[in-house]
């Protein structure tokens, strides 16, 4: 009687095993999450390492050196080797971690059934820099990018993670990372044992690099930006999407009217902060070299890059203002994004 009953069991489990990611796609399209479910953060340290340009990268310890990451891992209740779910690494922008935003992602997403990792890439680099401008200064891009693809290593080799559904999510400094994440010779380099990313998502990122090679993973991108954004230049970030296309990406891009930059930060605005980068125009040659387009040299350390957007950074700041009605859309659109990109690996896995 027992295995009988067994055998009547077996197959209802694997009809709610089927279904369960099925609901977590719904929730991520209507952005429902259920405030009842508290998901506590919890800190991880996994290994990274630090290049200053993708040109450093496994250059010996002087140029790439080791770098222990830090992140919170918030899991959904759900989740175990039986069950994996997908899920999502996130950048943050120059500001650092803050707790309305990555937090705030990360706790809402996991109710939703979706793993998060909020990286910190500037917590573990303190003897680098400490303050906002030695920050941008001393701690690059491609650190934000090796941590990116150290946490998708890391995510990956959980049993409680689907490791074909894993996406890069980032906040302007973290939204260029997210972007530049695409594009095959960062992956080739920085994950040369071929594992990538399934999705790519760059909230208010500005766009002043290019790359010369303009091959993609092929993954899916979805830029979001506000119409206000003083520091995104609508036409450069045109060009970018269009060299993504070109290499082999599908890429939507949605402005919303009215938003200022870091529309679903913790300031209220709109209020003027920082400095402008819009006339800052770098590309990626096929070495990995920075190299400034306006004076010709290559961004080798601390020094040139300092010397370089002196050139370039304007005097004044750019606005940026919390609006809880534009981040109920990108809340929305996000979802929408990351339900149809973990639907997709989902089938392709199945089949």
């Amino acid at each position: 009687m027992t295995c009988s009953f067994l055998r009547m069991l077996f197959p209802v489990l694997l009809m709610l095993a089927a279904v369960a990611p099925a609901h977590a796609q719904g929730r991520l399209k209507d952005w429902s999450w259920n405030p009842a479910i508290e998901v506590a953060g919890q800190t991880v340290v996994f290994p990274s390492h630090s290049p200053f340009t993708l040109a450093d990268v496994g250059r010996g310890a002087e140029s790439d050196p080791p770098q222990d990451a830090t992140g919170t891992l918030f899991m959904p209740p759900s989740a175990s080797p039986a069950t994996p779910v997908p899920a999502v690494v996130l950048l943050h922008g120059s500001s650092g971690v803050q707790a309305a935003r990555e937090l705030t992602y990360g706790r809402e997403l996991a109710a939703m059934g979706v793993a998060v990792l909020v990286v910190d890439s500037f917590a573990p680099r303190r003897d680098r820099a400490r303050g906002f401008t030695e920050r941008l200064l001393k701690i690059t891009e491609t650190m934000l990018l090796a941590d990116a693809y150290a946490a998708l290593r890391f995510l990956a080799s959980r049993s409680e993670i689907d490791e074909t559904r894993i996406a890069l999510v980032g906040f302007s400094y973290g939204g260029m990372a997210a972007t530049y994440a695409v594009y095959a010779q960062v992956a080739e380099r920085l994950a040369p044992e071929g594992r990538r990313f399934v999705g790519h998502v760059a909230f208010y990122a500005p766009c002043i690099v290019r790359f010369d090679d303009s091959r993609t993973t092929g993954a899916p991108v979805l830029m979001l930006a506000g119409a206000e954004d003083e520091i995104v230049d609508r036409e450069r970030c045109a060009e970018v999407a269009d060299d993504l296309r070109s290499g082999g990406s599908a890429v939507e891009t949605i402005v919303y009217p009215g938003a200022f930059h870091q529309w679903d930060g913790s300031l209220t605005g709109p209020r003027r902060i920082g400095r402008l980068l819009t006339a800052c125009d770098f590309r990626v040659e096929t070495d990995g070299a920075v190299r400034d387009n306006r004076t010709g040299l290559v961004m080798s350390g601390p020094f040139t890059r300092r010397l370089i957007l002196a050139f370039c950074v304007g005097s004044e700041g750019y606005l940026i203002g919390r609006d809880d009605r534009i981040r109920a859309q990108s809340n929305r659109d996000l979802g929408h994004f990351l339900a149809r990109i973990f639907d997709k690996a989902g089938a392709s896995r199945t089949e």
